[in-house]
């Protein structure tokens, strides 16, 4: 049996490795913050201990039935998966939660490792972890990365304008979807156009060569 010391300290680690990586997606406003980290880690923790206990005492006593330990590890993963849907979020061409997902995975992982009572694994993919969330973020930032938004206008209905659509492209970005609403009791035509940009100040491009637009009746960007 598993000493009552050992399992309160694979409980603590649980719980501050949940927490640090918690704090860390709450810090950046994530949906899933310390709370819900910790708590599945923890979670995780116990599974793992009740998994081992009772496959150790299914060992023991014939009267026990057999006890696969992996099978109850892989129920907690599953369950962590309705948890990582549920903060993945789809907002037009982009998708926001990815990484906060994969860090309930990651928790949910390593609370079973900890349980297990393997602490040097446990240890080395919180580090693998925290290194991923802080050092590589950096790195990305610096990186050049293609941003998408949907730019809405409208305009008066006369015929699809060209030229608009190529003062639009002009600024740099690049044009990878259009589609179009008219509404003809208001004389309005909108256009929704998926675009594409690498350089942060190309919106502001966008934005000045659409005021300068006479025919621009209302615009807006959408992520």
């Amino acid at each position: 049996m598993i000493e009552p010391t050992e399992i309160i300290l694979r409980l603590i680690l649980g719980v501050i490795i949940g927490s640090a990586i918690g704090y860390e997606r709450q810090q950046h406003g994530r949906p899933a913050g310390i709370r819900t980290h910790l708590l599945v880690c923890t979670a995780s923790v116990i599974i793992m201990l009740i998994s081992t206990e009772y496959f150790r005492l299914s060992t023991l006593d014939p009267a026990y039935v057999r006890v696969d330990p992996a099978r109850i590890a892989a129920g907690a993963i599953t369950g962590v998966g309705f948890l990582g849907a549920g903060v993945i979020i789809k907002s037009g061409p982009s998708v926001l939660g990815l990484t906060t997902a994969a860090c309930l995975w990651m928790v949910s992982t390593l609370g079973l490792a900890l349980g297990g009572g393997l602490y040097l694994l446990s240890i080395a993919g919180f580090i693998v972890t925290y290194f991923s969330l802080l050092l590589v973020r950096k790195l990305e930032g610096k990186s050049p990365s293609l941003y998408y938004k949907i730019l809405s206008v409208t305009t008066k209905i006369k015929d699809i304008n060209q030229e608009l659509l190529d003062s639009i492209e002009k600024t740099g970005c690049i044009i990878t979807d259009i589609d179009y609403d008219m509404n003809r009791d208001l004389d309005r035509l909108s256009y929704f156009i998926t675009i594409s940009f690498k350089e942060k100040n190309i919106q502001k491009h966008i934005i000045k060569t659409l005021i300068e637009n006479q025919i621009v009746a209302t615009f807006s960007f959408r992520r």
